[in-house]
């Protein structure tokens, strides 16, 4: 068996990642709090101390940038400097992906509230999305609920598993890791809730900036699996987004894909938003258009997953010869 310290870095990193999201997946179905509730705790009571919603929109501009800087800066650099100190190069870099990497158990969950829809439990959908969304769920339909459990999904599985991974295999762990804790702060901080509309900025601009090419890749394989069902007419009718800096040309690509209306009206804190809604003659989405979702995703994240392995055992033995 070939020693770790001869593999190409690209076949070293890609058995690392392979590794870790089996373990994940593993964990995920046992463990259904995030490594980083304590750090999404700590971004909330920051934001609370920091934001003055009564200064101009510029001053609370700097203080969402300067909180976001005085926040990552620190424990990149301890995290950096630590580096040097571990004996176990894996080891420590398999740790920071796995914290990097959001839940390999959203699939499951959003069975879950497939079922529910199907058996008209929609309180219990509510519940089950409530923690998942920004957006409010208490007033929606069957057919609202279906829709945000597809767009959580979709948006989810790109920004905590597909981007991570592509930011790990590119740049390393440790701007995997920075990449996720900058998530979270956009998460907690987003721009659709009044308060943070300011504040939250940078860091929406930052997330925007590094998703864009890893956001692309993944919808053009969409495109490439849809090959002979439409995928030309996906193209022609998804292409204008494509270089807007925001997830617009991935949920479009899929709601394509899925023959399902996606984006529009949602409720944040009582205040409707007008967001882009995509494939306006599809059919309105269900509780099975939630399953298809599920599977498009787990398509998406193991075929990338085979392609990569590939590659990485044809530059081995390329290397190697």
């Amino acid at each position: 068996m070939t020693a770790l310290t001869e593999l190409t870095p690209f076949t070293y990193h890609v058995l690392i990642l392979v590794v870790v999201l089996i373990i994940k997946s593993i964990v995920s179905h046992f463990i259904t709090h995030e490594p980083l509730r304590f750090f999404q705790f700590y971004c909330a009571q920051l934001g609370l101390k920091v934001l003055n919603t009564n200064n101009s929109a510029q001053h609370q501009i700097i203080a969402g940038l300067l909180a976001l800087l005085i926040t990552l800066v620190p424990i990149v650099i301890i995290l950096w400097l630590f580096a040097d100190f571990v004996a176990v190069d894996y080891v420590w870099q398999g740790l920071l992906l796995y914290l990097a990497l959001g839940s390999l158990n959203l699939g499951q969950i959003n069975v879950g509230i497939a079922q529910a829809l199907v058996a008209k439990q929609n309180y219990l959908a509510k519940q089950t999305l409530k923690p998942l969304l920004l957006r409010e769920t208490e007033q929606l339909s069957q057919v609202g609920l279906s829709k945000a459990a597809i767009e959580m999904h979709l948006l989810r599985s790109l920004q905590q598993i597909y981007v991570v991974s592509f930011l790990f295999l590119t740049f390393g762990p440790l701007s995997a890791l920075s990449y996720r804790l900058m998530l979270e702060m956009h998460y907690c901080w987003n721009t659709k809730l009044g308060q943070y509309k300011h504040f939250g900025f940078y860091s929406q601009l930052f997330i925007q900036l590094i998703q864009w090419l890893p956001s692309r890749l993944m919808s053009l394989l969409i495109l490439l699996s849809s090959i002979g069902k439409g995928s030309v007419l996906f193209w022609r009718l998804t292409r204008g987004h494509i270089f807007k800096f925001n997830n617009d040309f991935y949920i479009a690509v899929h709601a394509f894909s899925l023959a399902v209306r996606l984006g529009g009206v949602a409720m944040y804190q009582g205040e409707k938003l007008r967001k882009a809604a995509f494939n306006d003659l599809g059919k309105q989405p269900e509780p099975r258009d939630i399953i298809k979702a599920n599977r498009k995703v787990t398509f998406s994240i193991y075929s990338s997953l085979f392609l990569l392995v590939l590659l990485a055992l044809s530059w081995q033995f390329t290397m190697q010869s």
